[in-house]
């Protein structure tokens, strides 16, 4: 039976109040982004964004990117993949999902309040067509958002966008990586081309911009372990999808963090860790993945280390007739600027 004075303390308190009323404080500051005059915005009104960020499509055309902090781009590129295509359509459809955030409940921050954030559009390519081309346009909008000190989070697009990516962001010095995939994706060349997204970190190493040595990739498993024989003889740590199960979350992420030091480090998440029934909708699924809660759980196990950017790719949604997969990569992307936003507060001290 409930007690009759406290039944009457929280009729005091919250009878007549409406629901942008909350007593809390820390609940309060959050409430105050999400209503206006006693009204919460429509989720599915307006123009969609990424993360529902402001819109700056300007940005770029600016030396110091309007002054942003984090800039949400779009790479819609897929001509990378050596299975389905598909994922050109990925920025499109994370900018679909609404109801990402703005608070994350475990790290207890609204990325979005600190720190100065834009979607700021999708990089220019020059041709539909041209798979290099394609690369030197993506290396060369990622060299302008180094050069304005900006944290670039991306969404693809196939994996080989984060080699060019890399490549701009790595060239003062080489980075450490979190890397969540059912595929190691360390390759060499196919049928003449060094950019495909079976291949994109074998190539950073290569040219100078990753460091394998803290590297870790977390996810791995399926039939094509026999093409990942560059991840061990570079000295990355490979974590596959069965391992997560037997070390235990807590163990995954403090190998994680001790392989990244405290050094710059890029998180890249390709869907395809996550298992089919969670993320159907990509180019190469692997039965046996991630869950969303072990994948979730392990990012915000990150939380504090020195994130420089990050990206969320082969979201392929005319695969997933139910968008679970443009959800799950949404959520991912809020996560991962959870944790560029951390990394910003401990750089301002």
């Amino acid at each position: 039976m409930i007690d009759p004075d406290k039944l009457n303390r929280l009729r005091e308190k919250y009878s007549g109040g409406g629901g942008s009323d909350i007593h809390s404080p820390e609940f309060k500051q959050v409430a105050a982004l999400q209503f206006s005059g006693g009204r919460r915005k429509q989720p599915f009104s307006g123009v969609p964004t990424l993360l529902n960020a402001p819109y700056d499509p300007d940005a770029a055309a600016q030396p110091d990117f309007g002054g942003l902090e984090v800039a949400l781009i779009g790479v819609p590129m897929d001509l990378g993949v050596t299975n389905r295509s598909g994922a050109r359509f990925g920025p499109r459809a994370l900018r679909t999902i609404e109801r990402i955030g703005p608070y994350n409940h475990v790290l207890r921050m609204v990325p979005s309040a600190a720190c100065r954030l834009a979607d700021i559009g999708d990089v220019p390519l020059s041709s539909r067509f041209d798979l290099e081309a394609c690369h030197h346009d993506i290396e060369s909008f990622y060299d302008k958002v180094r050069e304005a000190g900006v944290i670039p989070l991306s969404v693809g697009g196939d994996h080989s966008i984060s080699q060019s990516i890399l490549k701009a962001l790595g060239r003062e010095r080489p980075v450490g990586m979190i890397h969540f995939d059912a595929h190691c994706d360390t390759s060499g060349p196919y049928e003449g081309s060094k950019f495909h997204h079976g291949g994109p970190f074998r190539q950073a190493v290569l040219d100078g911009v990753l460091d394998p040595e803290r590297t870790v990739q977390i996810g791995i498993r399926g039939s094509s372990e026999y093409l990942w024989e560059f991840s061990y003889e570079s000295g990355m740590t490979v974590i596959h999808a069965e391992e997560v199960a037997q070390l235990g979350i807590p163990a995954v992420i403090e190998q994680a963090r001790k392989v990244a030091g405290d050094g710059p480090v890029y998180v890249s998440f390709d869907v395809d860790c996550l298992d089919p029934v969670f993320a159907p909708g990509t180019g190469t699924p692997e039965i046996g993945g991630l869950t969303t809660r072990e994948a979730i759980e392990i990012l915000r196990g990150l939380n504090g280390l020195d994130v420089i950017g990050g990206d969320v790719v082969e979201v392929a949604p005319q695969y997933d007739a139910n968008t679970n997969t443009a959800q799950a990569g949404a959520q991912m992307l809020f996560e991962i600027l959870c944790l560029a936003a951390k990394a910003l507060e401990l750089r301002r001290g």
